[in-house]
């Protein structure tokens, strides 16, 4: 019988810590995880938002913390029902500025005085601001927030008469973009930078206006007097979603200067601390699947831009410059795993000083992670591993110490799946790909064990060894999970990522049925008890599997795209899905989207499948799954549409339904000879 070598290794670490039970779906509502430090610019305190799963109002309720950099002591800063956000620190170190959303979707700025540890109301706010940033003198608050514009009404409106109850009146829209998944339809108006006095009772002053987006972070001058920005504000700027300018607005006139044209892409611009230079993230919009962002530095008027780190072949994201003005710090991700480099800005070399950054989950290992920089140079990440979510944690001197533990308690009393790499080469062209197993508790590789396919979405993203409680819960239930980056991933270069651009899906099927070929090999796998699923790029790589092979015996199918035109134009993101994934609109090459959509491949389908859709998605929308569903239907094979109520693409936001998504796979599964139906 053949191991892998993974396996053997692992197999005595799991099966001493099988005495502890498995992590079970109502283990969920005792998650936490960090997010969005901020450190004070002495490097003494983090600020973070602490995500924590709460079982009384089934979200994950997130707050406003501050950790002591050296001894890990924390203490809350927000309290109250709702939301704390976007933690900012003044330049001086005192007073630490957050957005806190109450209960019934009222936004707030708030500000905690570090020294009497209080903390006060400065201005409500019409709509939720984000990307704070603070005056260099501390009197003035920044943001992005959106400006309301009127209702559009088509007619004159009848005015009802007292004490009737007439219908709600008509809806319209005329913009493009009217409409964003995880919010609906966008309330009529633009992103607009604003300004706010840092005191009690301040009002805020838009700064910039016009029928266009503006978008942060945001970055003041060393004087005071201007703000610099991105913005999509060219004459076409809703037919070309990523493209944006670089520009400066004088607070005292509201006279804005163009930097860099907003026909080309350009985002997280920031000025460096004496103003001199400015960095940012672009690229060179070729219109394909993917590109590279690329770290750029310029003059602070825009010209003589040049790349910096240009042999690294991957995107970085969020430059941050260094107090010392001559390097930057970026994130990247390589390989599924996301890192921080800190590049040289004079000779563009870069070196990595954090490693194993942990994303904003809990049910999926994506790649991701958020990091800050003090003035002192304390880096704070937040920290993931497969053994937990992410925690805050500091890296000095090449060293990262964490300094929450915020789900030890309830971890150390359970046994997790072990993670561990799984070599794969891909059928296509003998080209490796990584990919993941999730062991269950006490495996033994003695044993055979029945299979999950995980898929992620995207298509252009990447899972990492990281925490995540969909592969572990199938993992409790008796599964070995394999999940991998198949062609068309993030982190593995420009050609690695393209290899699905205006052909996906493609060989991304040769790269998973490869990853399961791959764990079949390692002889603890039943090739007989095979299954799949995966959501939004993954659901479509689900139901086109189904059409191309016999070998699962049962699939779900998480948010699927199944019919490429009908997609296309009911999706929020769909003025650019056309552009960038096919080269032509529907109505120039309808059969080229038919040949690449799921439901051409239906006539081919043997496998049960069942269909899973949130009941306000608008990025797969719901007739999607409804298509796939009335088709395996009227096609005789065994199919079930699960709906989540109120859920939009992240079916996974509320605890409960994370859980009861999980129950209604592994249900599925074990209606067709897999264990893990009478999970609770």
């Amino acid at each position: 019988m053949k191991y892998g070598l993974a396996a053997f290794a692992l197999a005595s670490f799991a099966a001493s810590a099988a005495a502890l039970p498995a992590l079970q779906p109502p283990d969920l509502f005792g998650l936490s995880l960090a997010s969005a430090p901020a450190v004070r610019p002495d490097g003494s305190l983090i600020a973070y938002v602490r995500t924590a799963n709460d079982i009384q109002s089934d979200t994950g309720r997130k707050s406003v913390w501050l950790v002591d950099s050296h001894s890990g002591t924390a203490l809350p800063v927000s309290s109250g029902d709702g939301a704390a956000t976007d933690p900012t620190w003044s330049r001086d170190g005192r007073r630490l500025a957050y957005v806190q959303t109450n209960a019934a979707g009222v936004a707030s700025l708030h500000v905690y005085d570090a020294l009497t540890r209080q903390a006060s109301v400065i201005g409500a706010v019409a709509r939720s601001p984000g990307h704070l940033a603070w005056s260099p003198d501390g009197t003035t608050i920044a943001f992005v927030m959106s400006a309301p514009r009127p209702e559009t009404v088509f007619g004159a409106p009848l005015t009802a008469p007292a004490g009737a109850k007439w219908a709600p009146p008509l809806q319209a829209v005329d913009t493009m973009m009217y409409r964003d998944d995880g919010i609906g339809v966008r309330k009529p108006g633009f992103a607009h930078v604003f300004v706010v006095a840092a005191a009690a009772g301040g009002v805020a002053k838009q700064v910039t206006t016009g029928d266009f987006d503006d978008d942060g972070p945001l970055s003041w001058t060393p004087d005071g007097k201007a703000i610099v920005f991105t913005g999509r504000r060219s004459a076409d700027w809703q037919r070309e979603p990523f493209h944006a300018g670089i520009y400066r607005v004088a607070l005292a006139d509201g006279t804005l200067t163009e930097l860099a044209s907003p026909t080309a892409p350009h985002s997280s611009v920031e000025l460096a601390p004496d103003g001199r230079h400015l960095a940012y993230i672009g690229y060179d919009d070729r219109h394909r699947g993917y590109e590279n962002a690329r770290l750029f530095v310029a003059d602070s008027d825009g010209r003589n831009p040049r790349m910096l780190a240009g042999s690294l072949d991957r995107s970085f994201e969020h430059p941050v410059w260094a107090a010392d003005g001559r390097h930057i710090y970026a994130s990247y991700a390589d390989r599924g795993i996301t890192k921080v480099a800190r590049v040289d800005v004079a000779t563009g070399r870069f070196a990595d000083v954090a490693a194993g950054l942990g994303g904003e989950g809990f049910d999926l290992p994506y790649s991701g992670g958020d990091f800050a920089l003090g003035g002192d140079g304390t880096l704070a990440v937040t920290a993931g591993a497969p053994g937990h979510p992410a925690d805050l944690a500091v890296v000095r001197g090449g060293k990262m110490q964490r300094l929450t533990q915020l789900n030890d308690t309830l971890l150390a009393q359970r046994s997790l799946g072990a993670v561990t790499p799984l070599a794969v080469t891909s059928s296509f062209d003998r080209a490796p790909v990584d990919a993941w197993l999730v062991l269950p508790p006490g495996f033994d590789p003695a044993r055979k064990y029945p299979l999950i396919l995980e898929i992620h979405g995207g298509p252009f993203a990447s899972y990492g060894p990281t925490f995540a409680t969909d592969g572990q819960l199938y993992a409790a239930a008796g599964y070995v999970v394999v999940y991998a980056n198949p062609r068309g991933s993030t982190s593995y270069g420009d050609t690695f990522a393209n290899g699905i651009d205006k052909s996906y899906p493609g060989t991304d099927y040769d790269d998973l049925m490869s990853a399961v070929d791959a764990a079949i090999a390692q002889g603890f796998v039943d090739k007989d008890r095979l299954y799949v699923t995966g959501g939004s790029g993954g659901g479509v790589l689900t139901a086109w599997i189904v059409g191309k092979t016999h070998r699962f015996r049962a699939a779900v199918a998480q948010k699927p795209v199944v019919n490429w035109a009908s997609e296309m134009l009911t999706s929020d993101i769909y003025p650019w899905i056309g552009k960038y994934w096919f080269g032509k609109q529907p109505w120039e090459d309808p059969q080229g989207y038919w040949a690449r959509s799921p439901l051409s491949l239906i006539g081919n389908v043997t496998t049960p499948t069942m269909v899973i859709v949130g009941t306000e998605d608008v990025r797969t929308p719901v007739p999607e799954a409804e298509q796939l569903y009335g088709a395996l239907q009227l096609h005789g094979v065994p199919t079930a549409l699960v709906k989540v109520p109120g859920a939009f693409h992240d079916m996974a936001l509320r605890p409960s339904h994370a859980a009861a998504k999980a129950n209604a796979i592994l249900a599925w599964f074990a209606r067709y000879g897999g264990p893990g139906g009478d999970a609770k």
